[in-house]
């Protein structure tokens, strides 16, 4: 991974560090100063903010004390209860919190050897695609001798304060991390794909189904790795950090720390067999305050739990702010989840892996429509597709595939007033199996999924598609927005997500000896009825070719039917339009497959671009012999090449 990093404003730790030593001098960061500049924007503080290092505020300061922990972590004055519940999902995982601490070991400090402590340290984010790694000084912001922010609840320990900079350095400000998301951070940690849930609008509270569909999906996150948390809207007419009756606070990120079914114990009354729990346990970053429904710390609950049972728990009943709760009062209680799945790309894992693809791309406005590139949604009729389009092929049957479109972070803007995210979202349209130029018009294309519009900086959208190809348009939801985005794609086999820049073929010397197109023709072949059977049992396994000048394109076959649903789409950019466009139906078969019938279309301008329904015929002339059989297709063709 070291090969690949970005240095933020371009800073070389092990440089600066080597320069310290050799001057004997501890770092002072000059891209981001002790001063009131870094702390805030726009408030001014309200007393004295004094900057101290480690070894002014504490004997013995060290990176870590006893091992990192969930339970590390205190929040501090500044409202980003969202970093410390990242924080706290970053503790539970040894292999994602080493990516962002990178060399912990040489970072420590070393009583021994004092000399070759510099007052500087290193952070590693996933910004936009990219590992960066910032470089800060150890300089805290503090008042009456203790730490403002996030700070440990061991006195002498300082990795959660050190990150907390390196990420405020990053934002531009301490201030820039007031009110902000649990998944962001996560991601930035990670790397991870977030996805939000409404707990509320998906009816996860009341329909049993729904909840365990998600029990078992976040089950499985956190088995593989992810990172889960979640928070309490506050309603029109309540506030922020106010407690609800049961203990939970309001518009505050807690951390999901474990995921369980809980076997209970066999000698209850009235139940003969174990019985099972589904339980989730949570941690509040402010180290206090819980739940006290069922199942809290001192519930009457955990008197049916086995001494066993408890220590696979780890069952704490300290205030330390972690607590169980059932996944049925979780589901009621809490209206929002993050989700960060981390996603599987290894070939050497026992489990599923995926394919992924990442493309950078940008909304960028231009008065010329063909260059235009940030149409807005798509109730942008006339706009729409003067967006960035990006190709993909599902080569399976049907393929789980999982989108996420991320926006540049704004927290850098928030000095000018900018800072929110922009509503962002994407559509994906099953187009035509050869499509390698952009799409001007929507005709035979089908919209087959739609994401959230959210002004969230990340989209996430999981859907099963059938094998073909696809176009995704990412957009945002206004038109005439510039900003700049990522895009995300995981599938179970090569996908080849590219993006399609050319609205038609390029104009070439040979063009010039071969001719060059003058006409484009889409086609959609619906379906075959009453086919001639070709089995035994009175079936028939058909597909189509259709042919255009030297070009052939095959559907997927249909198997044991006289009557086949195809849905095939097809475009032609055509030199000679008098070789009229001829559609066939074949039988596949193992030795040698058998020809059904054909249509052939003139396909010009003037023809019908309703659906209709053609009469198979044999080969030759169009007036040949009928074969059993019809087909049903859409023709659309134009002499202008950039109107389809």
């Amino acid at each position: 991974m070291s090969s690949s990093v970005q240095l933020f404003r371009d800073q070389k730790y092990h440089e600066l560090k080597g320069q310290c030593i050799q001057q004997r001098r501890l770092f002072e960061d000059p891209e981001f100063p002790a001063s009131d500049a870094s702390l805030f924007y726009q408030s001014a503080p309200p007393r004295k903010v004094e900057w101290k290092r480690p070894k002014d505020l504490c004997e013995d300061p060290h990176l870590f004390v006893n091992g990192i922990s969930s339970h590390d972590l205190h929040q501090g004055t500044l409202g980003n209860c969202w970093f410390v519940a990242a924080c706290s999902c970053l503790a539970l995982r040894k292999t994602l919190w080493q990516q962002v601490i990178p060399d912990f070991d040489e970072q420590e400090w070393d009583p021994k050897n004092p000399e070759k402590y510099a007052g500087i340290f290193r952070f590693r984010f996933w910004c936009f695609g990219e590992w960066t790694e910032v470089v800060i000084d150890d300089l805290l912001p503090t008042m009456d001798g203790k730490l403002i922010y996030c700070h440990s609840n061991v006195k002498n320990e300082f990795w959660s304060a050190l990150l907390e900079k390196a990420y405020a350095k990053l934002a531009g400000s301490y201030e820039a991390l007031d009110g902000g998301s649990a998944a962001d951070a996560i991601v930035d940690f990670t790397g991870a794909v977030a996805e939000s849930i409404d707990l509320v609008q998906g009816k996860h509270g009341e329909i049993i189904s729904e909840q365990m569909k998600l029990f078992e999906d976040l089950l499985k996150v956190h088995k593989r790795g992810g990172l889960i948390s979640c928070s309490i809207m506050a309603s029109s007419g309540s506030t922020n950090e106010v407690k609800t009756e049961m203990g939970l606070v309001i518009g505050h990120a807690y951390s999901v720390t474990a995921i369980r079914k809980l076997r209970l114990g066999e000698r209850l009354i009235f139940s003969f067999k174990a019985e099972k729990l589904f339980m989730i346990r949570l941690r509040n970053p402010w180290g206090k305050r819980e739940w006290n429904g069922a199942w809290s710390d001192n519930s009457e609950e955990w008197k049916k739990v086995s001494n066993s049972e408890r220590k696979s728990l780890g069952l704490t009943l300290e205030n330390d702010g972690e607590f169980w709760m059932t996944f049925e009062d979780w589901c009621k209680n809490f209206t929002d989840v993050d989700i960060c799945r981390i996603v599987n790309t290894s070939y050497f894992s026992i489990h599923k892996t995926w394919e992924k693809k990442m493309m950078h791309g940008a909304w960028a406005k231009n008065s010329e429509p063909l260059l235009n590139r940030s149409g807005g949604c798509f109730d942008n009729k006339e706009t729409f597709l003067q967006n960035p389009q990006y190709v993909f092929d599902v080569k399976k049957t049907e393929d789980k595939v999982l989108v996420s479109l991320q926006q540049e972070d704004r927290r850098k803007y928030k000095k000018e007033g900018k800072g929110d995210s922009i509503p962002i979202g994407f559509e994906i349209f099953k187009v035509e199996d050869n499509r390698s130029y952009r799409l001007h018009k929507l005709t035979v294309q089908e919209r087959v999924a739609t994401s959230p519009y959210i002004n969230t900086r990340t989209v996430f959208l999981k859907r099963i598609l059938k094998q073909g190809r696809y176009i995704l348009i990412p957009t945002t939801y206004h038109p005439g927005i510039i900003t700049k985005f990522i895009l995300r794609l995981f599938t179970d086999v090569p996908s080849k997500l590219r993006e399609l820049k050319a609205d038609k073929p390029k104009m070439t010397c040979w063009s010039l000896l071969c001719g060059y197109p003058c006409r484009v023709t889409q086609i959609k072949i619906h379906s075959a009825e009453g086919l001639q059977k070709q089995d035994r049992s009175g079936g028939a396994d058909p597909y189509v070719l259709i042919k255009c000048e030297n070009q052939n394109v095959r559907s997927p076959v249909q198997h044991d039917t006289t009557s086949a649903v195809f849905d095939t789409q097809v475009v032609f950019y055509r030199k000679n339009i008098d070789s009229p466009i001829i559609v066939q139906v074949w039988n596949s078969n193992i030795l040698c497959d058998q020809f059904l019938g054909q249509a052939v279309l003139a396909a010009s301008p003037s023809d019908p671009r309703e659906q209709q329904t053609l009469q198979l015929r044999g080969r030759g002339r169009r007036e040949a012999a009928e074969m059993p059989g019809h087909i049903t297709v859409k023709v659309f063709s134009s002499d202008d090449l950039v109107e389809l």
